[in-house]
């Protein structure tokens, strides 16, 4: 057979072949996230229906650890010439990512030079001024935001005598529910998770009580750490009794106390909004959500609880025509009925006006009680003293927090002592960081 005639057959395989090619490359979208689970389920399906949504573009999800290993993974990648195009870093290291010039490029700028108008106006304004610096301009994109709440067990309130529709809404109150819990057998009447955020950070605005110095760091580097006040000892004195007492059962660090709620061990939690998933999936019980407890003596309480949860980072170093699909993403994500969506399955917030309204308008509230509530407490006004906390090493002070109050749980330290210690070591961390960005 000679070679000439091997040409049609040539020329069709290649045809074939050009017909299973896509018109043209996708740019791929490079995304680092530390969500696990169900809410890594969430994460993935999202980047799948934006990659169904167009051709242009796909955004590849990929899990890199806790919030703390994602964020040191991110920066030795950035040296190294081979960061993601966007990274998912917690509300702790906010401060540390603003600092970080040049390694990030705003995410206002990303949408507006990809042609999308950014109107501040359509975010939750307590979410979306979190994540804007002073001049105005929105430096991470609001993902999973969340605020903290008390979870209850109906079944465990019933069986105790108490009111299932009326859970505690003060921290006496909360004492007496958690002491008819344990008369009633119940071995573990209250716990909490990430206890900083909970019971020193968002337990300050809640109160309109300063954190820190210089509006909680929102005035600048030089704040200073303030949660040893009077009011803070005498809550961490009160929960160190009720250590004592068998009221308060404290299970670790970060989510640790989540799922000794989700399986009934413990009858109260205080914790993320972001649980109600997970609770809805795996309790076995009737559950409520109420707000964050407070002590009805301090003037101005309630005021309004903190933001959690995480941003979206883009980070520096990408071509044009991939900062334009991060845009497209982004902008696909402020859609209404995607945010509406993964507000109700997930218990974080909305993060826009539109999504929070077509959620009411749904009935999703009325049908679902208790799943307003983390909204509630974060459209509130919000004061000097109550916007959040946004410092630099907040990292590492959270860990000398969580050091100092487990040395109380322990009985080895007086509350004042704890806080003294934690307030100055962690003041330490500050003064290293102002003295690490001046200039």
């Amino acid at each position: 057979m000679k070679l000439r005639s091997f040409a049609p057959a040539l020329a069709a395989a290649a045809l074939a072949t050009l017909a299973a090619l896509p018109a043209h490359a996708q740019t791929e979208i490079q995304w680092w996230h530390s969500m696990t689970g169900g809410l890594n389920d969430w994460v993935v399906g999202l980047a799948n229906d934006f990659n169904a949504s167009q051709k242009d573009y796909k955004v590849v999800p990929t899990y890199k650890g806790s919030y703390e290993e994602s964020m040191p993974a991110s920066i030795a990648a950035y040296r190294a010439g081979n960061a993601p195009h966007i990274l998912q870093v917690y509300e702790v290291g906010t401060a540390t990512m603003m600092s970080a010039k040049g390694a990030i490029v705003p995410v206002g700028k990303v949408l507006a030079d990809a042609g999308y108008k950014f109107d501040p106006k359509v975010y939750v304004p307590a979410v979306m001024g979190y994540y804007t610096a002073p001049s105005g301009q929105m430096l991470s994109f609001p993902f999973n935001s969340s605020t903290t709440v008390l979870n209850y067990n109906k079944d465990a309130f019933r069986k105790a005598g108490l009111d299932p529709n009326k859970p505690p809404s003060t921290w006496p109150e909360l004492v007496g529910a958690a002491a008819k819990l344990k008369a009633s057998g119940h071995a573990c009447p209250y716990t909490t998770s990430w206890q900083t955020w909970t019971q020193l950070e968002s337990f300050s605005t809640w109160h309109n009580t300063l954190f820190a110095t210089q509006s909680n760091g929102f005035g600048g580097a030089s704040a200073r750490l303030a949660f040893n006040s009077p009011l803070h000892v005498r809550h961490i004195e009160n929960l160190s009794n009720m250590a004592k007492q068998g009221l308060f059962h404290y299970r670790g660090r970060g989510n640790k106390g989540d799922a000794a709620f989700f399986s009934g061990e413990c009858a109260m939690a205080t914790a993320s909004s972001s649980t109600y998933g997970s609770i809805k999936k795996n309790a076995k019980f009737d559950f409520g959500i109420a707000t964050l407890p407070y002590y009805p003596d301090v003037p101005g309480a309630p005021q309004n609880t903190i933001i959690g949860g995480a941003s979206l980072w883009v980070m520096s170093g990408k071509k044009p025509a991939e900062y334009k699909g991060v845009a497209a993403f982004f902008n696909y994500l402020t859609n209404p009925e995607v945010q509406a969506k993964s507000h109700q399955m997930s218990g974080y917030l909305p993060i826009t006006m539109a999504a929070l309204q077509l959620t009411e308008k749904s009935g999703f509230y009325k049908q679902n009680p208790g799943t307003d509530t983390a909204v509630n407490q974060m459209i509130r006004k919000t004061t000097d003293k109550s916007r959040g906390v946004r410092l630099g090493n907040f990292n590492q002070i959270r860990a000398i927090m969580e050091e100092e109050l487990e040395q109380v749980w322990g009985g080895k330290k007086t509350a004042q002592e704890a806080l003294d210690a934690a307030v100055k070591r962690g003041n330490e961390q500050l003064e290293r960081f102002e003295r690490a960005n001046k200039g």
